[in-house]
């Protein structure tokens, strides 16, 4: 009997899932693992809305894989030491694992390589499993190791080969293999989660996909932005997860459609930021550009910011809603980012930590990099593009509603009144005056 590991990192899904077909096609038996890593868990980054997230993640993984005859195996400790383990009980002859990105991933993977070896246990790492097209495939034809400009990548990946999505393997035959039980989000991290913290898995996933493909698609190329319309899939936990297959998502997807062709480009975008992460793993933290301007350090404006009492009303409700319910619209991120970044000219560094910590699908390759576009250090070929929060609100929250949602001290001035409070006599105690003049800008 062959058996194999499929590894389960972040492609918690048995539909469209690389790993798991290629474990299942080599092996008369399968081992699906995932091992609770305490490096990140108990590391710098450990958040605790990603932790309840994956708690439900797990827990729709495992009752997926009973349907088909499995059941997941779930270890906790040092990832590389635990597959070891695993593999000794199982005399494993392979693992299967998705390629990723991360300065953090690749390490793993090597020293998986390197622990397994003496076992004669090969390891096989799947690309495509995380993203659209293979971060290191689409090259540009200047002999550069990646792009560094999203408009010829979207150009290259619209192109590029895409493999068809898999199935769900019939049947699945797991061997004996101690297992811990499934953990209680509280067991993984012991802070408070946002209140209104949407979790789930790949059940919970491709009911939304399905709900999302069905019709309100087709109004995103004009509503994406509008902030009172939560006009957008809500799909970006299940992506960053891997409940939700990226490739499977653009294959459904009829990008002949406004609609469908703008969802499509934000998936690219999605696919652009891990190739350039692939290649400059240090962009996670390090300027990609140099920036030739000094950051300012002014921890009160930041606890402002942070805590949705800058007095600008748009910045606010958006930082607010980050807090309330651990994610927020990409416009939204766009103008919080820009205002910390540009108007406060506090290192965007600061702003992605904070970010890291409340975003249910944060990642290293969008998170970091949105940032860097953001501030000027990235990838954006106008570096000193300032969004101005009065005029982003006035063009995306034209009636007021979204603030009026966030900042309820607000609430009771009508339509556009709502963006400048300070015309308003609000009352100080209540709403604060704004912490920068940004009317000029």
């Amino acid at each position: 009997m062959t058996v194999t590991i499929a590894l389960f990192t972040r492609d918690l899904r048995v539909r469209d899932n690389p790993v798991l077909t290629a474990a299942h096609r080599e092996g008369t038996a399968v081992v699906p693992l995932f091992v609770l890593d305490d490096a990140i868990l108990s590391g710098r980054f450990a958040a605790v809305n990603r932790a309840h997230f994956l708690a439900a993640a797990l827990a729709e993984l495992d009752a997926e894989l009973r349907a088909i005859g499995g059941r997941l195996v779930l270890r906790r400790g040092d990832v590389v030491a635990e597959v070891d383990r695993v593999a000794a009980e199982v005399r494993a002859a392979s693992v299967h694992i998705a390629a990723d990105v991360s300065g953090y991933s690749t390490r793993r993977e090597r020293a998986l390589r390197e622990r397994l070896a003496p076992r004669d246990c090969l390891v096989h790492a799947h690309a495509t499993t995380i993203t659209v097209a293979d971060p290191e495939a689409l090259v540009p034809s200047t002999g550069r190791d990646h792009f560094a400009v999203f408009t010829p990548y979207f150009r290259r990946w619209c192109a590029a080969h895409r493999r068809t999505p898999f199935g769900k393997p019939r049947e699945l035959t797991v061997p004996k293999a101690a297992s811990m039980p499934l953990p209680d989000a509280a067991a993984l991290h012991s802070g408070r989660p946002s209140p209104q913290l949407d979790i789930g898995g790949e059940t919970s996933g491709r009911k939304k996909m399905r709900e999302w493909l069905s019709g309100p698609i087709g109004d995103y190329a004009r509503h994406s932005d509008d902030l009172a319309a939560d006009a957008t899939s809500r799909l970006s936990p299940y992506l960053h997860f891997g409940c939700v297959s990226a490739a499977e998502l653009v294959h459904r997807v009829d990008a002949s459609t406004d609609g469908g062709y703008a969802f499509v480009r934000q998936l690219a975008w999605r696919d652009f930021h891990h190739q350039v992460l692939a290649a400059r793993p240090a962009a996670a933290w390090s300027d990609y550009h140099a920036r030739s301007i000094p950051w300012r350090h002014d921890p009160r404006a930041v606890t402002a910011w942070r805590e949705g009492r800058t007095g600008h009303p748009i910045v606010d409700a958006g930082m607010r809603q980050l807090r309330a319910q651990g994610w927020m619209p990409g416009r939204a991120r766009l103008i919080t980012a820009s205002f910390l970044a540009k108007s406060l000219r506090v290192d965007w560094r600061v702003g992605a930590e904070h970010f890291l910590h409340w975003l249910v699908d944060a990642d290293l390759a969008n998170n970091q990099l949105n940032w860097q576009w953001v501030a000027g250090t990235g990838t954006d070929t106008r570096p000193n593009r300032v969004l101005n929060p009065l005029r982003q609100a006035e063009r995306y929250d034209p009636n007021g509603d979204y603030v009026r949602l966030w900042v309820p001290e607000l609430a009771h001035l009508p339509g556009a009144r709502v963006h400048r409070p300070w015309r308003e006599n609000v009352d100080p105690a209540d709403y604060p005056a704004p912490i920068v003049d940004c009317v000029g800008m």
